[in-house]
């Protein structure tokens, strides 16, 4: 026989096991290489399963807008597109709140205004302090109440435009000293580009007569100089 194809009974059982082991370390391979696989996959990108649906409650902004379906992008635009309404609406009820309080409170031509400069008159007149008494401050107030705690009592004023184009207005309040109560009464008129001026301005106590502050249509017995301060014209 040829001494090639002679194997010894070690040698045969060299070959049978190497036979046996061949599957065994196929198998190795083929799992260190889907391993290594798997690992390369993670490494370089997240699968798109590994991220929530982007939805108009979850949307954070920070997934990029490409990697976006046409279902998440509809979404996100709804939620832009609802927040810039809140923005706007918000903006819009600021400056409404802006203009009411400038003319509500800070406008010459406010009711506050008008208020504050006949009280100022009031307490200043000394035949008011003797009429009311001086004993403490003169208090100033809207309508009476029930409520003796109710500070934001409303006060009557009217305001409207005759046929010349002139605007006027018209109030009343109360007024309380350390004696007695009264109510006051204002008229004032402004024509177009002018300034306001009082028509009258009276006090009147019960059991006393009117005490008037001004009062343009009384016939003056001396021309009265005038000045204008504050937006109000004001005689000397």
């Amino acid at each position: 026989m040829d001494a090639r194809l002679v194997l010894t009974a070690g040698q045969r059982c060299s070959v049978l096991q190497a036979r046996r082991c061949l599957p065994r370390v196929r198998r190795c391979l083929i799992h260190k290489s889907l391993r290594r696989y798997a690992t390369q996959d993670t490494l370089g990108r997240i699968p798109k399963a590994s991220r929530k649906q982007i939805t108009v409650a979850n949307d954070d902004g920070r997934i990029n807008w490409k990697e976006l379906s046409v279902t998440e992008k509809a979404a996100r635009t709804t939620q832009q597109t609802f927040n810039l309404g809140v923005i706007l609406t918000g903006l819009v009820m600021t400056g409404g709140c802006a203009y009411f309080l400038y003319k509500e409170v800070f406008s010459t031509d406010s009711k506050t205004v008008q208020f504050n400069r006949a009280v100022d008159r009031i307490r200043s007149d000394s035949r008011v302090k003797e009429a009311l008494g001086s004993g403490h401050k003169i208090r100033a107030f809207g309508e009476p109440t029930w409520n003796r705690w109710a500070r934001a009592r409303p006060i009557a004023s009217n305001t409207y435009k005759d046929t010349n184009g002139t605007e006027h207005f018209m109030m009343h309040f109360n007024v309380e000293g350390s004696s007695r109560r009264g109510v006051v009464n204002l008229h004032t008129f402004k024509g177009p580009g002018a300034d306001w001026q009082y028509k009258y301005l009276a006090l009147d106590v019960k059991g006393q007569p009117r005490i008037y502050l001004e009062n343009t249509d009384a016939t003056p017995e001396k021309k009265h100089s005038s000045f204008n301060f504050l937006g109000m014209q004001w005689r000397k």
